[in-house]
């Protein structure tokens, strides 16, 4: 998949005029896993480069996953990512995909990169006809939850989620 969306002025910083989203390979794995190693650490976890790019690696060549990338269609930076799991509801007898991870680096936020992520998703959910797509993000991240509430995420009312760790974070 390779789809181009225009880009406006990303925080003073660049001007990118196109972003193209590609799935991700194992050449992309540098550039993601740097991308990984500040996701993690956004959400409260020590930087871990090496083991982000081996978490990473696996999910590709084991087919665990689905990565798509924002790159800069003129310079190919990545500036963001995002990472599907695949998964099943067995009520409704049809495949479900978790959207598990979503990462756009500061300099390119707030320049439609997510969303552009997100239709992908969206489009390779279509495409295979698959029930949805599913995520979960923290209750204080207003920004991430008015984007899934745009492109037409709904937030589950009648739900409770439970986790169960063996391992600490």
């Amino acid at each position: 998949m390779e789809d181009t969306a225009p880009l406006g002025q990303l925080q003073g910083k660049c001007t990118v005029k196109a972003i193209k989203i590609v799935l991700g390979e194992v050449e992309h794995l540098g550039a993601l896993a740097d991308l990984m190693d500040q996701y993690r650490q956004f959400y409260g976890q020590a930087s871990n480069r090496p083991a982000a790019e081996q978490f990473l690696f696996e999910r590709m060549i084991n087919h665990e996953s689905v990565i798509y990338l924002a790159q800069d269609a003129s310079s190919a930076q990545i500036v963001g990512f995002l990472q599907l799991y695949p998964s099943f509801s067995s009520v409704s007898l049809m495949p479900v995909w978790i959207l598990n991870d979503l990462y756009v680096s500061p300099a390119a936020r707030r320049q439609g990169v997510g969303r552009a992520l997100i239709q992908a998703a969206i489009g390779l959910v279509r495409e295979r006809g698959d029930k949805g797509l599913t995520l979960e993000t923290m209750p204080d991240n207003h920004s991430a939850q008015a984007l899934y509430e745009s492109v037409g995420f709904q937030r589950d009312t009648h739900s409770l989620y439970y986790h169960y760790w063996l391992a600490q974070p």
